[in-house]
């Protein structure tokens, strides 16, 4: 059996065929967490022999590390921040939060089984979680962080610590994708597109977080634009 199945992939190059079993791997990771995942299944899911997957992952634990290291080189995990450069250096608030919600909201809909394979590394205390967390959200926290202590430095932001807003404005964001993935597959209780869910929620960051004028700035303001 395990020859016949060698044989059907032997035309697959070696780079293609390991790019299959880690998807194949990282769906049943999510499905089944890593204690609940076998490398036989991997290989009877992946069409290939047992020994293949040993010829290319020593063990699981390989496969779960090499999963991480093949979504770091995706270009959004590398330079997540990009996109939103030129926002940073205009100071446009809403536009770094909206776009940093927006591509999270639309990796989270096009790769569910990474979002579900983290929450069973985390459950299972697995080093895969430790690895993303320091390797990526780590530096979430670090550049919006200092984003938004620049824009208290400017008077526009009210003063808060920066890590609690980090932490409010990306809980929304998650937590609206976890109820998509986990429990409201349909959409049943809320029903939005990803582009409608990452405007509110940079106003509703917004709306909290910004400096109010006092009413003598406002009245300042006001005399400014009717040109007294």
């Amino acid at each position: 059996m395990e020859k016949n199945l060698e044989t059907t992939n032997t035309r697959m190059a070696g780079d293609e065929r390991r790019q299959q079993m880690l998807k194949v791997a990282m769906r049943l990771f999510s499905e089944k967490g890593f204690s609940g995942t076998t490398t036989k299944e991997i290989a009877t899911a992946a069409g290939v022999s047992e020994g293949m997957v040993f010829k290319h992952f020593a063990n699981k634990d390989e496969l779960y590390s090499a999963i991480l290291d093949h979504k770091a080189c995706n270009r959004s995990f590398q330079n997540p921040f990009e996109e939103i450069a030129d926002k940073i250096a205009a100071k446009d608030d809403f536009g770094v939060f909206y776009t940093m919600a927006l591509n999270a909201l639309t990796h989270h809909s096009e790769d569910c089984d990474f979002l579900r394979l983290m929450l069973h590394s985390a459950l299972e205390g697995h080093d895969l979680a430790r690895m993303f967390f320091e390797s990526f959200i780590t530096d979430v926290y670090d550049f919006l962080g200092k984003y938004i202590s620049q824009r208290q430095q400017d008077g526009a932001f009210r003063e808060i610590e920066p890590k609690v807003v980090v932490r409010a404005f990306v809980g929304m964001f998650v937590h609206h994708s976890l109820n998509n993935i986990l429990w409201d597959k349909e959409q049943k209780l809320l029903k939005i597109s990803n582009e409608d869910a990452a405007r509110e929620f940079a106003l509703i960051l917004l709306q909290g977080i910004k400096k109010k004028k006092s009413k003598k700035a406002k009245e300042k303001n006001k005399k400014l634009k009717n040109g007294l």
